[in-house]
């Protein structure tokens, strides 16, 4: 995976229930799209009520309400929602890190780990390449995988910018 905002420890799950604990809405409806916000304040008001009942109706209200909130916030991102998963799932370096990086205010661990993996695999890349290419005169079964290795790394590297380049939601129009 990656983004964990349909973890049930992921921020959209707490934004969802520290909603319903502080009876602020607006800490759910921040995760989503303004065209979601009269869904979420029905099922904020529902599970609210619901919540008083007891341990168990809390239970099903704080799973429906974090479900409804996780649901719109993916439809808003263009994705599926199928359900919501185990909190403590594996999301690798990356999600760590960035959010390591917005507690303390410094970008520069998670800078020097995603600098030295995009060392590693250009170096990676362009080795195989320049090992095709040395092999590229002898044939052309050889000329084209050095060909299509050649195209590769130029295709992944302009990928790559262009997603560095990108506002890494819809709103978000800083960087583009």
């Amino acid at each position: 995976m990656p983004p964990h905002c349909d973890a049930k420890d992921g921020p959209v799950v707490r934004g969802a229930i520290a909603a319903l604990d502080t009876g602020e809405v607006d800490e759910a409806l921040r995760f989503a799209p303004q065209e979601a916000e009269d869904e979420i304040r029905t099922a904020f008001t529902r599970a609210a009520e619901a919540r008083t009942i007891g341990p168990a109706a809390r239970e099903v209200a704080d799973l429906y309400f974090a479900e409804t909130v996780v649901r719109l916030h993916r439809a808003g991102e263009g994705a599926t929602f199928q359900g919501l998963k185990p909190a403590g799932l594996d999301v690798g370096p990356v999600i760590p890190l960035a959010e390591r990086a917005m507690e303390t205010g410094s970008g520069e661990e998670l800078i020097a780990f995603l600098s030295d993996a995009l060392h590693d695999e250009v170096k990676h890349r362009l080795a195989r390449v320049l090992e095709l290419k040395a092999r590229a005169a002898s044939g052309l079964n050889e000329a084209r995988d050095y060909t299509s290795a050649m195209l590769g790394l130029q295709v992944w590297s302009h990928k790559l910018h262009d997603a560095m380049k990108s506002p890494p939601h819809e709103g978000d129009h800083e960087h583009a």
